[in-house]
């Protein structure tokens, strides 16, 4: 009886353990400030910023992103963008960026269509391709999207092309001293 005990606890420490650890999976790290002059923390992300395909008909462009605070070691910056609500269990990457070099602290509005600095590389979305695709949410549903900004203690990340963005995501936070994000929403579209 003793020993049946003994068994019941170490599997919920075990449990625990597990649930404590997956939890705790994303490092803290320290924050910085994400700011963009095409919407607002938690407020409605232009329609001319959503994708023009799957009954979206926006201009697909880019939002411009400023971001500020970050450390002074930092060598490159990612950026990641994510759709916290597509019911898919994980969510729905619309765009990855890196190697943005340490000196940008600004992208302009439109920069995903040739105008990224020098050196940046993009990975693939959860389209499997990389470049930009806007927000497009779908009818009758209000999403959120996270852009978030990491600053990098590394000039490049050595990831393969054919990379998924969980597979950059990964790299990312093995390299992040700090992070900034911004929040936006679109939809409900009628």
């Amino acid at each position: 009886m003793f020993t049946h005990s003994i068994k019941k606890i170490s599997c919920a420490a075990f449990v625990t353990a597990l649930a404590i650890g997956i939890a705790s999976a994303e490092p803290e790290v320290a924050r910085f400030k994400v700011t963009s002059p095409s919407f607002a923390q938690n407020k409605p992300i232009p329609e001319k910023h959503y994708w023009n395909q799957m009954g979206c008909t926006g201009g697909n462009v880019s939002p411009a992103l400023s971001w500020s605070g970050f450390p002074s070691d930092t060598k490159s910056f990612a950026i990641m963008v994510h759709d916290d609500d597509v019911p898919t269990g994980s969510g729905f990457w619309h765009w990855v960026a890196y190697n943005i070099p340490a000196n940008v602290t600004s992208l302009a509005e439109g920069a995903t269509d040739g105008k990224l600095p020098a050196g940046t590389v993009e990975g693939n979305t959860d389209l499997g391709k990389p470049g930009w695709f806007g927000s497009c949410p779908p009818v009758g549903r209000k999403h959120h999207y996270t852009y978030t900004v990491f600053a990098l203690k590394t000039e490049k990340l050595d990831v393969p092309k054919e990379a998924t963005a969980a597979y950059v995501g990964f790299v990312i936070w093995g390299n992040t001293l700090a992070k900034g994000t911004l929040t936006g929403t679109a939809g409900p579209r009628k």
